[in-house]
């Protein structure tokens, strides 16, 4: 884990009033950076605990809700964004104070509010950490890591030894994604990546072996690379790009292949050929975390932390100061190939 050591020490210094405050990341126009604001502390209510927040990861969902056009929902301006975080509880009832949680709360809600120095939470809602599990990393571990699990175990219904294709494998739901596929009991594992610079990063995880997912091929001369790299029988894609290579990747599957939608990166349309998905009865799913069960998400989010706690699954972390979120906002448009988490005590 890399933290920006400038950060440290740097304290914040509060309003002249009587109004009790705390400083949060607050967005006060769509399409805008949000800037650290003083703002009234959250009030507990009956069944919710006070969290105090070590560490609040930026997410790419927190850059759609910030567009204004999120399908989840919009929140009304000017509100305090970040959806994913881990602290230490404050106050609770069937939650004691000091107890080490990770909390989440809906994209697109105006109460999201989880970059900030403290936030309240309802207590059946809060999920309890592994002491081998670093803040920074359960905080960052959960959005990312459960479409990419949930996107394979319970939207492909992943068997094992069978083929998998990541998309995307060098960004972070990417990354999780070629991890837990080789945790879930995957044959072979391929990481698509549209730079050979990330070769060795993505071997590193677990990979079989690398796809070029080269924008210069079009659709048929890229399905004919991924075939070759999968052997002739590709089962699974784990798809956060979609546009042409997902494209491309439906005509490199096999009969019965299931390719799981879990972002638009590289597209938010797909040209699809009616023949290969009848031709080969394949499946075309979509997975979303803002519209999964929070029975699933828990369970899912507590296999993370168990495989997080083991090593078995590791994510790259960069922890920023709450006074460079906005700078921190800017990297996240630009796919920083690492999980960024903002410290509000820093």
């Amino acid at each position: 884990m890399r933290a920006t050591s400038a950060l440290r020490g740097r304290a914040f210094r509060r309003g002249s009033g009587n109004v009790k405050g705390m400083r949060a990341a607050v967005l006060h126009a769509f399409n805008g950076l949000p800037v650290a604001t003083e703002v009234p502390d959250p009030v507990r209510g009956p069944g919710q605990c006070l969290v105090r927040i070590h560490a609040a990861a930026l997410n790419p969902v927190d850059l759609r809700v910030a567009t204004g056009t999120f399908y989840g929902g919009t929140p009304q301006l000017p509100y305090v964004p970040g959806t994913e975080a881990a602290g230490v509880v404050v106050e609770g009832t069937a939650t004691p104070a000091g107890t080490r949680v990770r909390i989440e709360r809906r994209a697109g809600s105006r109460d999201a509010g989880l970059i900030a120095e403290l936030a309240v939470v309802d207590e059946d809602d809060v999920d309890l950490l592994p002491e081998a599990v670093e803040d920074a990393v359960a905080a960052g571990l959960g959005v990312a890591g459960m479409a990419a699990w949930l996107g394979l175990e319970w939207r492909a219904n992943l068997r094992r030894g069978e083929t998998v294709l990541v998309l995307g494998a060098s960004g972070m739901v990417g990354r999780i994604g070629v991890q837990a596929a080789r945790l879930q009991g995957a044959g072979r594992v391929l990481a698509g990546i549209r730079s050979a610079n990330h070769t060795a990063e993505v071997l590193a995880l677990g990979a079989d072996e690398t796809v070029l997912l080269d924008p210069a091929l079009d659709v048929r001369a890229q399905a004919a690379v991924i075939s070759e790299a999968a052997r002739g029988s590709l089962d699974v894609v784990l798809d956060p790009l979609w546009g042409a290579p997902a494209a491309a990747a439906i005509e490199a599957l096999g009969a019965g292949g299931r390719l799981v939608n879990i972002g638009e990166s590289a597209g938010a349309d797909a040209v699809l050929r009616s023949a290969s998905l009848r031709g080969r009865m394949l499946l075309v799913l979509g997975h979303s975390n803002v519209v999964t069960p929070p029975d699933i998400l828990h369970d899912c989010y507590r296999k993370l932390a168990e495989h997080a706690a083991a090593r078995h699954l590791v994510i790259p972390v960069e922890l920023i100061g709450m006074e460079h979120v906005a700078d921190a906002w800017g990297r996240q448009m630009g796919s920083p190939h690492c999980k960024l988490v903002i410290d509000p005590r820093m």
